[in-house]
């Protein structure tokens, strides 16, 4: 269990100014927690906190009843896999030798039978076995992002965190990988959380819905009770309409009771 209790955070240890106020949240567990909110609401420097790649300034976050600030960098890379915005390589990679980077906590570089094992089971999992050598340069930008769920996959964690995954991806790599994390849950009990912009992809995969405003957290709660305007328009400062598919909430960019809007939803 992750458990966040009353972390703060802020841009330096002298500004007034806070990225994080008061933060106190437990994730689900075997679920998908959407992080949605403005530019600026917290998103990332709460998982940032949560992984402590930014330790908090005050407050905790409890791993499995552990501090994470104590916890040897190694140990928590075991327990946690974390997928930041941006993925920056300065050298040229291959998906096989990316994924077996993800076995670096358990075996430091050098790969046993098991290791090995574990990145097969990542390769053939994201159906990436037949472009196992070729280099990231040479994927599009579906592909190298499965590389990297691979390569989080080797890593072999019961939690994940996902900073924006669906970022220049278009309409068919977003959905395809929204469908993994899901499996991801469903099939080997994964514990997810994920920065998402798009509204829409929260409101359709998500289980948890954690909205953030201001470096706080506004309101948290099931999709059904999360993407309302209620909820919505003081998180965004914009006027949501939504409306209903499947059991799930949908957010429309247009209103629907704009007598000019020949759109219809059903």
């Amino acid at each position: 269990m992750i458990e966040v209790r009353n972390v703060n955070q802020s841009y330096s240890k002298r500004s007034s100014k806070k990225t994080l106020t008061d933060v106190s949240m437990v994730v689900k567990e075997n679920a998908i927690t959407a992080l949605v909110g403005a530019n600026g609401a917290g998103k990332s420097t709460l998982l940032s906190v949560m992984t402590n790649i930014l330790p908090a300034l005050s407050g905790v976050v409890l791993l499995d009843g552990k501090d994470v600030r104590k916890m040897k960098a190694n140990d928590l890379s075991k327990r946690v896999a974390f997928l930041r915005q941006s993925q920056q390589l300065n050298v040229r990679i291959t998906v096989n030798d990316l994924v077996e980077y993800g076995r670096f906590p358990h075996c430091g570089g050098r790969l046993k039978d098991e290791d090995h094992q574990k990145v097969e089971e990542a390769l053939s999992y994201m159906n990436l076995t037949d472009l196992r050598h070729r280099y990231l340069e040479e994927l599009s930008g579906g592909q190298c992002q499965r590389a990297f769920i691979a390569m989080i996959l080797a890593q072999d964690t019961p939690y994940i965190f996902l900073d924006e995954p669906l970022n220049n991806l278009d309409i068919k790599y977003s959905v395809e990988m929204m469908k993994i994390l899901t499996q991801l849950v469903e099939e080997l009990n994964k514990t997810i959380i994920v920065v998402l912009h798009d509204i829409n992809f929260a409101a359709a995969y998500a289980d948890h819905i954690v909205a953030m405003k201001d470096g706080e957290i506004y309101y948290e709660g099931p999709p059904q009770d999360a993407i309302t305007p209620e909820v919505l328009n003081p998180v965004f400062d914009h006027d949501f309409h939504i409306s209903n598919s499947a059991g799930r909430p949908v957010f429309l960019y247009y209103d629907e009771d704009d007598p000019n809007c020949e759109v219809c939803v059903s």
